[in-house]
């Protein structure tokens, strides 16, 4: 299927570099563009795909193009634009297949996409509740399928008459407060993690290819590991900030918010706070925060606008004196008001969107995006429900309980996880001579002890256990 799909974009990124080649065409001799049917007759049975694939990839570009009957004899050489060049690598080439071409067939759970006559169709087995109105397959880091589902009539909502400002930021992703005085923070340092650690292994794979011989076996699987982790972190993080843009929307939905202003802090990026701080703030996709809140919130029947947001983190929100915070937590050294940083920034824009100052909110509500999807093997249960409790708060190991089997010297009597010895009738006794230190000193002492012994056996069940 691999190989067949790879055929397909190649065919798919041919029918686009024909197309190209015709519009380039008309253009030196100054007629007019082709149009959306005289490029499905030129593309016509030419191409080993299906022909609904073929007119969509064929007129994919049309929006892109000058209407046609624009004459452009004038310019012959005026730039077109970037969708004028050729594709040359077939897997930047997305294949398309409509509606009335896919085939999905709910019981089998089958979705077939036709490859054209004479030629097996690619079938997928994907649960649908719906009927796709369209499929594209697009390579991103691997096959990817996009589906169009249709929208679902919902009764419009009813928007509130409640304003709120949310400040995006690095550390919390979104501080959000409204003018009835509720405020919530959404932290981001789970994202932040994942970005830090990608960066870390990244590091480790560069200078393990940098000594490696270009295009050797070995390079070829350090690229293919380098790929795989930045995709694994990219499918993280996404993970989190929708839950974490969805925290925002149902909040404002709770408190009766009928218009959301959304401060844009791009002009961050412009300065320069040293190496380890521009990292951050490289990786900090602050653009996918406005789009999906600003996909979202139309959705939720509240209207979102964006602006600018200059000044708002260093006005006191009491005596309106400018000052410089340090740390999460905002302390005006003129009036003594204490707040958190991000929420200060949020109650401030109230007057440059709204023309309307709002007090500073008596509470402030602090979530994180969602739970984690935990690597496989770490807190993942077939079975699904909650994760298991953490064995502390830095780590992602389950507790889980060990029986350690290790037998004494010099005889066949093994020593429970208490350190009590286990008889064959299954009594437990305590050892003759306790350690002045304590049982639990003492069970420590018997396990090193049994430990470098080299008949010494432990068992364990199977999968991450952790050892107290």
């Amino acid at each position: 299927m691999q190989a067949t799909i790879k055929k397909a974009q190649q065919e798919a990124a041919r029918v686009w570099n024909d197309v190209v080649a015709i519009h380039k065409k008309a253009r030196e001799r100054g007629q007019q563009w082709p149009g959306r049917s005289e490029l499905q007759q030129h593309t016509k049975g030419r191409y080993a795909l299906h022909s609904q694939t073929v007119q969509m990839s064929a007129t994919s570009s049309s929006p892109t193009w000058t209407p046609p009957g624009i004459a452009v004899a004038k310019n012959p050489k005026a730039a077109v634009g970037s969708n004028t060049r050729t594709k040359k690598s077939s897997s930047s080439r997305s294949i398309y297949w409509p509606a009335q071409a896919v085939h999905h067939d709910a019981k089998t759970g089958q979705l077939a996409l036709p490859m054209g006559r004479g030629r097996k169709s690619l079938v997928f087995r994907v649960d649908l509740d719906f009927e796709p109105q369209g499929v594209k397959l697009v390579w991103n880091d691997g096959y990817q399928l996009h589906l169009i589902r249709p929208l679902e009539e919902k009764e419009p909502e009813v928007p509130g008459t409640a304003k709120a400002c949310v400040d995006l930021g690095e550390i919390h992703q979104a501080a959000v407060v409204t003018d009835t005085g509720e405020a919530l923070v959404v932290s981001g340092r789970g994202m932040r993690s994942q970005k830090r650690l990608l960066s870390k292994q990244l590091g480790q794979l560069s200078r393990k290819r940098s000594r490696c011989k270009k295009a050797s076996r070995r390079y070829r699987k350090l690229n293919r590991a380098r790929r795989k982790r930045s995709a694994l972190t990219n499918r993280r993080v996404r993970d989190l900030r929708h839950k974490g843009t969805r925290q925002v929307i149902d909040f404002c939905q709770r408190q009766g918010v009928g218009t959301i202003f959304i401060g844009d802090p791009r002009g961050v990026r412009e300065k320069d706070c040293g190496r380890h701080h521009n990292q951050r703030v490289s990786r900090w996709e602050v653009g996918q925060d406005l789009s999906y809140l600003g996909h979202k919130a139309p959705l939720a029947g509240m209207t979102c606008l964006t602006g600018e947001e200059r000044g708002t983190s260093s006005r006191c929100p009491s005596c309106r004196r400018r000052h410089k915070p340090k740390g999460r937590l905002w302390r005006c050294p003129a009036c003594g008001f204490i707040g958190h940083r991000d929420a200060v920034g949020a109650v401030n824009m109230h007057a440059l969107a709204f023309d309307q100052e709002v007090t500073f909110p008596v509470s402030v509500t602090y979530q994180r995006p969602g739970p984690e999807r935990a690597a496989c093997g770490v807190n993942n249960r077939k079975s699904g429900g909650p994760p298991g409790r953490c064995s502390s708060l830095d780590t992602g190991l389950q507790e889980t309980a060990v029986v350690l089997v290790l037998p004494v010297a010099g005889s066949a009597t093994p020593i429970d996880r208490s350190g009590r010895k286990v008889h064959a009738s299954g009594v437990k006794r305590k050892p003759r001579s306790p350690s002045p230190l304590g049982d639990r000193e003492c069970h420590k002492d018997a396990i090193l002890k049994q430990c470098n012994n080299s008949n010494a056996v432990l068992r364990a069940p199977k999968g991450n256990v952790t050892l107290f």
